[in-house]
This record gives structure tokens, C-alpha cells and sequence, in this order.
């Protein structure tokens, strides 16, 4: 009996949150009103704002809803009117992919980001890493349900975006160090493990008919593997591998390539005049933000993955679990160039440092 009290009163709670929700509809569209005509190039919808402002009452509600409340019309409004919403707006745009709102962004707080990377993370090769990890988790690796899986998302504009970036950029720093720490050198682990117990271990290994069907089982699909992967890589164009090759091999960052690009005397200048030609049609910047350059890579990385898919299936004659054990294998060998993570919804990803 006093659940289902408690369901109903819970009901009747979110019946008439939704209603002072409702209620608070011309602030909602006072706040967009003001922001997009800060940001007009910004391009970013009334009803995506609108969500971003729902979400972030939302979190402000847990607080109400743990003492068995809700926030009235008036406290939501004073809730919203004291969020930091030009650093909400412009932090949706980025979420959005919207080159002109990632400009902005840099302008506002790239100094501030290299500056907090530089004093939490010592020398300044790792924070290079650390601030090149920032924006790739800003900028956001990850598609689920046909959103960007961008960090920004996660920014609800109550607190300042300074603050928030500060502790973004700590996080990454721990996770890189906790990375790092977990990174044990062969030579060391060549004399610091036990011998013995490696030499039984192989010997057991050998001795297994099941391991070693096992094993010959593995070389099949990791030539079938290099095999699909070579064929995939050899179907992109001059553009897409030199990406490939700037950021993988190379080593550059995404901001170098972006300059790299733009230079006379670069061999993928051609490619990106064309590019630049479609946007000076558009009205958009014949700059190029790291972001954008991101983006290029992400369709190199989906056309890869997609081929290689596609041979394993079609000339090999592999089923999905098939498909899915040579993944598995391209990501597990150090010696290919191009890494498939299952996080990131199919798309195939390449190591740093790896390749050649």
C-alpha cells in the first residue's frame, strides 16, 4: 500500500514539474532569443537549447525529488536565469560540430586550457598529450543513436566553464599518468617475471591440442585480417591516406595538420582547395579548425572499417562472429596501423606512434 502511495505521489510530482516546466516556456525562448543574437553563425536550433536548459533543470531537480519535492515555476525560472548560458550555448554548438562555435571556443579558452595542462602535467610533452586528449573528448569519438557522444554534453552551464574545464583537463591528466603506470616495458618484464612459470606455461601451451588448434585457428584469421586491412587502405584516396599518415605516423596533432594543410607547398593543398572553394560558397571560413579535421579523419576511419567489413564478408566469405574475431585480432596486434575499437560503433581507429 505505501508503494504504490509512493508511485502515485511520484506521478503527480513529475505531472506538475512538467507543468511548471511548461510554465517557463517564454524564458526558455527569452534565454535562446539573447544567446542567438550574441552567436547568430552559430546555426544552433531553438528546440536543441531548449533541451540542453531541460537537462540541466533536470539534475536540479534530484535534489528536490530526494526530499519527495519538486521546484515550483518560480525556483526553475531562478534556476535558469542564473545559469552561464552564452558558455551553454557555446558549448552545444561544439557538441554540434559547428566550425564557427569550436573558433570561438578556442579564442575564449585555449590559452586557459594549455595553461591549467601545462602546471598539472609538468613537461610539456605530456601536455601536449593532455591537451591534445582534451579536444579529441570535447570534440567526441563516439556516435550512439546518431549523437555525438561529445564531453560537452555534459556541461549544464551551472557553474562557470572555466571551472569545469579545469576539471576536465585534471581527469585527463590522472588518466593518462594511471595509463602510463599501467605500460610495463618488455625488457623489464623479460627480467622481472618469473622464468619458471613462463617456460611451464608454454610448455603447457604446446602440449594442448585445443590450444594449438586454437592457435592455428588465430594465424587464419590474422592473415585474412592484414589481408582485408591492406586492401582497405589501399582504396583510399591521396587526401585520406596523407591524413592518415600526418596523425598516425607523423605523430602531428590535430592543430599542425590543420596549418599543415593550408600551406602553399602541401602536397594535400589541391584537395583542400576544393574543399575551401565549397565553403567560401557557404559563407563558411576558408580556416580550418582541429575539429574539422577530425571530422575528415572519422570518414577515413568509417570508409576503412566499412571495406574491410565488407571483404572479410564478401570475397573471404566470413560471418559476423568471424567478422567480429578478425576486429579483435587487427586491435590486439601491435604491428598493424589501423586499430578497430568496438567503442567507437564501428568506426575503425588508428594507434598513434603505430604503423608504418
Amino acid at each position: 500500500m505505501t508503494d504504490n502511495r509512493t508511485r502515485l505521489i511520484t506521478a503527480s510530482s513529475k505531472e506538475e514539474y512538467l507543468d511548471n516546466l511548461t510554465a517557463c516556456a517564454a524564458d526558455f525562448q527569452a534565454i535562446y532569443a539573447r544567446c542567438a543574437e550574441v552567436y547568430p553563425e552559430f546555426c544552433l536550433s531553438e528546440s536543441d537549447f531548449r533541451a540542453a536548459l531541460v537537462r540541466a533543470v533536470d539534475k536540479y531537480m534530484l535534489g528536490f525529488a530526494a526530499r519527495g519535492e519538486r521546484p515550483s515555476t518560480g525556483e526553475i525560472r531562478q534556476f535558469i536565469g542564473a545559469l552561464k548560458e552564452l558558455d551553454l550555448y557555446l558549448t552545444l554548438a561544439c557538441a554540434c560540430g559547428n566550425e564557427p562555435a569550436w573558433w570561438q571556443f578556442d579564442r575564449q579558452y585555449r590559452s586557459f586550457i594549455e595553461r591549467v595542462a601545462r602546471h598539472l602535467a609538468g613537461s610539456g610533452t605530456d601536455a601536449d598529450e593532455v591537451i591534445e586528449s582534451v579536444y579529441v573528448d570535447l570534440f567526441g569519438t563516439r556516435v550512439e543513436g546518431g549523437v555525438r557522444q561529445s564531453k560537452f554534453r555534459t556541461y549544464t552551464g551551472r557553474g562557470s566553464l572555466r571551472g569545469w574545464l579545469r576539471t576536465i583537463i585534471w581527469h585527463t591528466v590522472v588518466d593518462l599518468y594511471r595509463r602510463k603506470q599501467d605500460e610495463v616495458p618488455l625488457e623489464d618484464f623479460s627480467r622481472s617475471g618469473d622464468k619458471q612459470e613462463r617456460q611451464t606455461s608454454q610448455l603447457e601451451a604446446h602440449g594442448s591440442e585445443e590450444l594449438m588448434l586454437t592457435n592455428v585457428l588465430r594465424e587464419r584469421y590474422k592473415s585474412l585480417s592484414g589481408a582485408a586491412l591492406d586492401e582497405s587502405l589501399a582504396t583510399l584516396d591521396d587526401h585520406e591516406t596523407l591524413l592518415l599518415l600526418y596523425y598516425h605516423v607523423e605523430g602531428l596533432k590535430l592543430r599542425e595538420i590543420a596549418r599543415l594543410v593550408e600551406q602553399p607547398a602541401s602536397p594535400i593543398r589541391r584537395w583542400f582547395q576544393q574543399q575551401s572553394k565549397r565553403r567560401r560558397r557557404t559563407g563558411a571560413s576558408s580556416r580550418v579548425h582541429e575539429s574539422t579535421v577530425m571530422r575528415w579523419l572519422e570518414k577515413v576511419y568509417r570508409k576503412v572499417s566499412d571495406r574491410f567489413h565488407s571483404e572479410l564478408a564478401n570475397k573471404y566469405g566470413l560471418n559476423e562472429a568471424e567478422i567480429e574475431i578478425c576486429q579483435s585480432i587487427a586491435t590486439e596486434d601491435v604491428g598493424q596501423s589501423v586499430k578497430f575499437n568496438p567503442i567507437t560503433t564501428g568506426n575503425a581507429k588508428l594507434s598513434k606512434g603505430e604503423g608504418g
